[in-house]
C-alpha cells in the first residue's frame, strides 16, 4: 500500500501524523510511504529523518492525494481538499464528523473509505488514539486556566499553588474521564485544592 503523510494546513496546528519511527515500521511491513515536504516541521522532524527511515518526499499535497491509497492527517480534511479525495482512497485522521456537516457530506460524495481515529478501539473498548489527545487537552487545560487567572491576562492574579501565607487556588473539575483526570492531576500538581464532580463514582 502507498501511505501518504500530509502537511497539516489547519491554523496553528504544528503536529504531524506519522513519526519517522512509524515510517520505519510501515516500510518493514511492505509499505511504501510519501512525506509531504516540510510536514515534520512543527514537530521538529525535518524531511532528511523521514528520508532516512525510508519515506520519499513529495513537493505537495495534491500530489500526495494523487499517489496514496490511503492519506493521513491529523485533523479533518478542509475543504481545500475536499475535491482532491478520490474514490476507495482511504482518508486515516481526526474526523469529529458529529460537529461537520459538510465535511461529512463531502466525504460521502468522494465516495472515499474514512476511518476516524476516535473510532479506534481496542478489545477492552479503551480507545488507543483518542486517549493521548485526551490526556494533552486536560493537561493543557489547566495550563490555560491558570494563565487567565492572571492579572495580566484580565483574572484576579490568582497563583493556583498559593504561596507561604496565601491559601492555594481552587479548581473544580467537571467530569472524571481521561480529560478531567488528568486535568486534575495536573492541578494537583501546581498545588491547587482539587474537586472532580462526576456522575459515576
Amino acid at each position: 500500500m502507498i501511505v501518504g503523510i500530509l502537511k497539516e494546513i489547519k491554523a496553528e496546528e504544528n503536529r504531524v501524523s506519522m513519526t519517522p519511527a512509524g515510517v520505519e515500521v510501515l516500510k518493514q511491513n511492505r509499505h511504501e510511504v510519501l512525506v509531504e515536504k516540510n510536514a515534520g516541521i512543527g514537530s521538529g522532524f525535518e524531511d532528511a529523518i523521514y528520508e532516512k527511515a525510508g519515506a520519499v518526499i513529495v513537493a505537495s499535497a495534491q500530489e500526495i492525494f494523487q499517489r496514496s491509497d490511503m492519506v493521513m492527517h491529523v485533523k479533518e480534511p478542509l475543504p481545500a481538499e475536499y475535491d482532491l479525495i478520490r474514490e476507495d482512497q482511504i482518508v486515516f485522521t481526526y474526523l469529529h464528523l458529529a460537529a461537520a456537516e459538510k465535511l461529512t457530506h463531502a466525504l460521502i460524495q468522494s465516495k472515499s473509505i474514512c476511518i476516524a481515529y476516535e473510532t479506534i478501539q481496542k478489545p477492552d473498548r479503551s480507545l488507543p488514539l483518542l486517549t493521548p489527545m485526551s490526556e494533552v487537552a486536560g493537561r493543557m487545560a489547566i495550563q490555560q486556566g491558570a494563565k487567565y487567572l492572571e492579572m495580566a491576562h484580565g483574572g484576579h492574579g490568582i497563583l493556583l499553588g498559593g504561596v507561604p501565607g496565601v491559601d492555594p487556588g481552587s479548581v473544580v473539575v467537571i467530569g472524571g474521564g481521561i480529560v478531567g483526570v488528568n486535568a486534575a492531576k495536573m492541578a494537583c500538581g501546581l498545588g491547587a485544592k482539587v474537586y472532580i464532580l462526576d456522575m459515576n463514582l
